[in-house]
């Protein structure tokens, strides 16, 4: 694929990611610059007790501070305002959001700028549930809770989506700003929030499928609390949208 132009800026919202933080980096420079996109990774860490920002500075010495950007805060505040605020310090036309905890590889990164530039798309979504994307390290339980929340959300909102729930994407900088400006949503209804709020603004979105592997290290965030916020907050959808 030809290099792009444009410049890509991934915001990376960490909460204990110290053994994860150093391979997706890695993973992230290469997978750049194997495909010769300028891009710049901006870490914003909600004040991690267990060394994840000393670990970033030691990253920003290796690969330069025009490449690693720690941009710290000092406490849990919530994804859509790690977002605002990673966005303030990015410099890049585009804004991939992933995870941190190697649930998603950079591999696919390059698939998402081709994408957009086929369909010039607003914002590329990855998805798990079409083509040859999937899931691994699940149990049975996690696998039947995803489906069946993506399942309602397709049901309840018809969002013309496959992936509602998931948070690898790839936004255009000025589409995501205007959509962190219109959601309310916390917690995991966020994601979905977003691509239901694109659709009413009238935004294009591409799909590209996805292998999404548990996380490494660490604890996964999902419990029962996290559940009834998410069934709260798609009929909140429901009765708004």
């Amino acid at each position: 694929m030809a290099a792009s132009r444009d410049k890509y800026s991934v915001l990376l919202p960490t909460y204990n990611e110290r053994e994860n933080l150093p391979l997706i980096v890695w993973l992230l420079v290469r997978s750049f610059e194997e495909s010769g996109n300028d891009f710049e990774i901006i870490v914003i860490d909600d004040g991690s007790p267990d060394g994840t920002q000393e670990i970033a500075e030691q990253l920003i010495k290796i690969y330069g501070s025009d490449k690693i950007l720690l941009r710290p805060r000092a406490k849990k505040l919530g994804l859509g305002t790690a977002y605002i605020h990673g966005m303030k310090h990015a410099t890049g036309d585009f804004i991939i959001i992933m995870d941190a905890d190697l649930s998603h590889h950079p591999k696919f990164i390059p698939e998402f700028i081709r994408k957009q530039k086929e369909g010039n798309f607003d914002i590329v979504s990855g998805t798990r549930y079409t083509g040859n994307g999937g899931v691994h390290g699940w149990d049975v339980k996690r696998k039947l809770i995803s489906r069946g929340a993506n399942f309602l959300t397709q049901v309840l909102l018809r969002p013309g989506a496959s992936d509602l729930t998931g948070s690898f994407r790839l936004y255009r900088k000025e589409v995501l700003q205007k959509l962190i400006e219109k959601c309310v949503s916390k917690g995991y209804v966020f994601q979905m929030e977003m691509i239901v709020r694109a659709r009413q603004l009238g935004y294009s979105i591409g799909e590209v499928p996805i292998s999404f592997v548990d996380r490494v290290y660490g604890e996964s965030k999902l419990g029962g609390n996290e559940i009834v916020s998410f069934l709260k907050g798609l009929l909140t959808l429901f009765a708004t949208t």
